[in-house]
């Protein structure tokens, strides 16, 4: 080993749980199916010829997209769970320290570095303040907007009185009508779909040009920092 070479002493925080990383790629997962099987029911394949029930595709789209979102709600009350039970880092997306003038200081840093205006990235054991204010805005609140929207469609299938219908049938007048509700729950699905591409490439690039690992650490829950500088 050549001995002039400098040496950098890799450092590691344990950030992200076992039960935190396990709703990450569940959430992940459902979102992508809810995704594909929301966009077919809003602009359904063609008809296929014969008896529709010879086919039943459009049931097994909608079957998907049912499942998926249930397993979405569920992980979702979960999510809520661990935030009163888990590390200090496991409530982030549910807070938001916006009354604090660091966190808007560093949230500038953050788009110019992203916008490659500045030559340092921070580093962070969490999530740096531009990813905290989006999971918060897309994942907190746009989730509670697609499970509140969804449900509200859902109801008008699952008839008067049920469950459905007595929590979030209030939804459709209250916005204005059924497909007013319909036209929010499909943007709402772009936006999410427009974040998740963004998160994913925001994701692999700051595991090659930042200070620390992003990737690997929702696999293995470790933080690793590539330098001892502040």
């Amino acid at each position: 080993m050549n001995s002039s070479l400098p040496q950098v002493r890799r450092t590691a925080v344990y950030v992200y749980q076992a039960p935190l990383r396990a709703w990450h790629w569940i959430n992940a997962l459902s979102i992508t199916i809810l995704a594909i099987s929301g966009y077919l029911i809003g602009s359904p394949l063609p008809t296929l010829p014969g008896e529709a029930s010879d086919h039943y595709v459009m049931g097994y789209i909608r079957f998907a997209h049912f499942a998926a979102a249930y397993i979405f709600v569920i992980a979702f009350l979960f999510r809520i769970y661990w935030a009163f039970v888990g590390n200090r880092y496991s409530h982030q997306l549910f807070t938001l320290p916006f009354w604090r003038a660091s966190f808007w200081h560093e949230l500038i840093h953050e788009v110019r570095w992203y916008a490659f205006k500045e030559s340092e990235p921070a580093k962070y054991i969490g999530h740096n303040p531009l990813a905290h204010l989006f999971m918060v805005v897309i994942i907190t609140v746009g989730g509670l907007v697609m499970i509140v929207t969804g449900f509200a469609l859902y109801s008008e299938q699952t008839g008067l009185g049920t469950w459905q219908d007595q929590m979030f049938g209030w939804v459709i007048p209250f916005v204005g009508q059924s497909q007013d509700v319909r036209m929010w729950h499909h943007w709402g699905m772009w936006v999410i779909v427009v974040f998740v591409m963004l998160h994913v490439y925001t994701a692999i690039r700051e595991d090659i040009m930042s200070r620390q690992s992003l990737i690997s650490t929702m696999i293995s829950g470790w933080r690793m920092f590539k330098d001892d500088r502040p």
